[in-house]
């Protein structure tokens, strides 16, 4: 609605009326309240007919905010946050229990439940030594079974052992120096 017209309904006027007051014809003060600015003579002809200032029957300026159109936003992949010693503890953890591959998930998932260090690199940790206690009674009884010798036994529980303990030490010198782990799985089991 223009200002002309709010003013000119305030005073309980027609435009015929206002029209007749001011001099000015109808069409011009149907023109100027659908939109066109009055200016010069007729701006200051109307402002003193309806007893108001020229700037109350302009329109007023809404600022306009620039629309500014900013670089396309690159989404790089951030390196992971977390605390590295808090993790070079949960992967040490396994360690006591690496001859138990059984029981070697069990420090770490206790260390990272109770810290809340949920960050991915501890899950891999974890989903590591759960693999490990799946895949290592598996190969430790198809040796049994395939009755190679009480000795093959031996060397393959020390070697699964060994294995574990390599893995683990070699996950915590990785931790150390670039903070993520060396061997990891493709995907997570937690």
């Amino acid at each position: 609605m223009s200002e002309l017209k709010k003013i000119r309904e305030e005073k309980n006027l027609t435009q015929e009326e206002l029209a007749e007051m001011s001099g000015l014809s109808v069409r011009t003060i149907q023109r100027i309240e659908a939109g066109t600015e009055p200016k010069g003579y007729t701006l200051k002809t109307l402002a003193s007919t309806l007893h108001i200032s020229e700037k109350d029957l302009l329109i007023p300026i809404i600022p306009t905010e620039e629309i500014k159109i900013d670089e396309p936003i690159l989404i790089e992949e951030k390196e992971e946050i977390f605390n590295s010693t808090l993790v070079k503890i949960i992967n040490l953890s396994s360690l006591p229990f690496a001859w138990f591959p059984i029981a070697n998930f069990l420090p770490p998932l206790l260390i990272m439940i109770f810290s809340k260090e949920k960050s991915p690199i501890v899950k891999q940790i974890i989903s590591l030594q759960i693999f490990l206690a799946i895949i290592s009674p598996i190969i430790f009884l198809t040796v049994a079974f395939l009755k190679l010798g009480s000795a093959s036994v031996m060397i393959t529980m020390v070697g699964l052992t060994l294995a574990n303990v390599f893995i683990i030490l070699r996950n915590a010198f990785e931790i150390d120096k670039k903070g993520k782990l060396r061997y990891l799985l493709n995907f997570s089991i937690i």
